[in-house]
């Protein structure tokens, strides 16, 4: 996995798999995802990363599993 931030286009970008992009869709305005020839999803792009969250300098990751009733993080809007 491979994590960018271009702070001056302000877009946050997560390559989850080093794999060609078949296809790119925009979930909502600023959130795309890329899937590759099969439809795995294989990365990301958050435009006005800033604006979605409080650093986007700043990463936090889990090894292991999640516990899904925890309640999630707020967004910043």
């Amino acid at each position: 996995m491979k994590i960018t931030y271009d702070p001056e286009k302000d877009i946050l970008q997560i390559v989850l798999a080093d794999k060609p992009v078949e296809e790119t869709a925009q979930i909502t305005p600023g959130l795309i995802l890329d899937y590759d020839e099969n439809d795995h999803l294989v990365g990301l792009e958050l435009r006005k990363a800033s604006k979605a969250m409080d650093n986007p300098y700043s990463i936090a990751y889990l090894v292991g599993e999640a516990d899904l009733n925890k309640p999630r993080p707020t967004v910043r809007e």
